[in-house]
């Protein structure tokens, strides 16, 4: 369960009764969707979570643009298409559904139009790793994010459970540990420079 004193922050984040937007910003493994998760069920039906992994290129573009073996890393998501979906969500529209797109570890592919969003939701948890980054279309998140928060943790702790979430999804525990080391980690450095640009620090 989420702290009293972060789910009374919330609970002002959204006291004026216009669409909010909460960023949760980690490295991989850092617990940004466990997080997530919390608030959500903290503020039933009045949040909903969409993820930055839903824009996640597919695979055979990945393939095709010679990104495949660095999968995750800054450019290999559609941050331009993120950041409209952001737009939209920031002002809705009466009446209006709108829908964002997921990604399914199971089959490491995204989902188009698999969140539905009602515009009546007070609260959208969007949670990634480069929220905060300064660079390229990802600069313009920051400044649609009512608040940012941040997900610290062990780096050993995280490393662990990057490793097991790569075995269970298929790798072989050597091939997990490679990725960890050769891809994840790179782009954990990455985004810890962003977190002074946080305005919270949430030790998961």
């Amino acid at each position: 369960m989420i702290e009293d004193r972060f789910l009374a922050r919330l609970e002002q984040l959204i006291a004026g009764g216009q669409r909010r937007i909460l960023g949760v910003v980690g490295a991989p493994g850092s617990g940004k969707s466990t997080l997530a998760e919390q608030i959500l069920e903290a503020l039933p039906g009045r949040a909903v979570v969409v993820p930055m992994d839903g824009f996640h290129l597919a695979n055979v573009e990945l393939e095709r643009l010679g990104r495949a073996s660095r999968k995750g890393a800054e450019d290999t998501f559609d941050s331009a298409g993120y950041v409209a979906l952001l737009k939209r969500l920031r002002t809705p529209r009466q009446d209006e559904m709108v829908y964002a797109p997921a990604f399914r570890r199971e089959i490491e592919e995204p989902i188009a139009g698999a969140i539905p969003v009602s515009p009546d939701v007070p609260l959208v948890i969007t949670e990634g790793n480069y929220l905060l980054l300064e660079r390229g279309h990802w600069a313009a998140v920051r400044p649609l994010l009512d608040e940012a928060w941040y997900v610290d943790v062990d780096p050993e702790l995280r490393r662990q459970r990057l490793v097991a979430r790569h075995v269970r999804f298929g790798r072989s525990e050597e091939a997990a540990r490679d990725w960890v080391q050769h891809t994840d980690e790179p782009n954990a450095v990455l985004i810890e420079s962003t977190r002074h640009r946080a305005d919270l620090i949430f030790q998961s």
